[in-house]
């Protein structure tokens, strides 16, 4: 075996191994479901999929407000979200994530639905799956809109903050560097170049709630 094969075949024994090894790591859950607009991706964010990889073998962010449209309260489409949320972590955490396109439907039965769906499609028969959150507030209601999936409740997080304001001062020309994580500051500073940022701008300083 010359030196290249021998590099090559301790490489794959090395990548079967650290296969096996991940393999064998106790997950209680297969996969943890996080449900979120993530518009846009903050520290408490982060730090719920941090805790979700440390509890599950994968984690699905399920991306609500997913479709193809543009406003005040969802500036960033779903494509883009997935952009800024992988960018805040390891290539080994990346193939850990899958994402979910939910699209709004005001219609708490239609919606749970079209989660399950959604979630069911990335899933096997079997494999255990739960949900993680916090109840933060009013709106958080949704999460007990699953009793079949064993719920991960996160206490209190830190930088655990309503998203309106960060948007507002966003709009305003500020990013509030204290709440968020290092790949999420560097695709909103460069969001800021863009001509659709401008027009969001220009949406917020004349209060227009209406789509791009």
């Amino acid at each position: 075996m010359d030196a290249c094969h021998y590099v090559a075949h301790f490489a794959c024994r090395h990548n079967n191994l650290h296969h096996q090894s991940e393999d064998m790591t106790a997950y209680a859950f297969d996969h943890l479901v996080f449900i979120g607009r993530f518009q846009p991706f903050h520290l408490a964010h982060l730090q719920t999929v941090q805790i979700a990889l440390q509890h599950s073998r994968k984690v699905i962010l399920a991306l609500g407000s997913a479709q193809p449209e543009r406003n005040l309260k969802n500036p960033f489409l779903a494509q883009e979200r997935e952009q800024m949320i992988l960018s805040n972590f390891t290539e080994a955490d990346q193939a850990r994530i899958q994402f979910v396109h939910i699209i709004d439907v005001y219609n708490d039965v239609k919606w749970v639905k079209l989660v399950k769906e959604r979630v069911a499609s990335v899933t096997q028969l079997g494999q255990k799956i739960g949900l993680i959150g916090h109840f933060k507030d009013e709106s958080s209601y949704y999460l007990q809109l699953f009793p079949e999936w064993e719920m991960l409740e996160l206490d209190s997080l830190v930088g655990a903050i309503s998203a309106t304001p960060l948007r507002e001062a966003y709009y305003r020309g500020e990013i509030q560097r204290e709440f968020f994580p290092q790949g999420t500051i560097d695709f909103l500073q460069k969001f800021q170049s863009t001509a659709i940022y401008l027009q969001l701008q220009h949406k917020y300083q004349q209060q227009d709630t209406s789509n791009i």
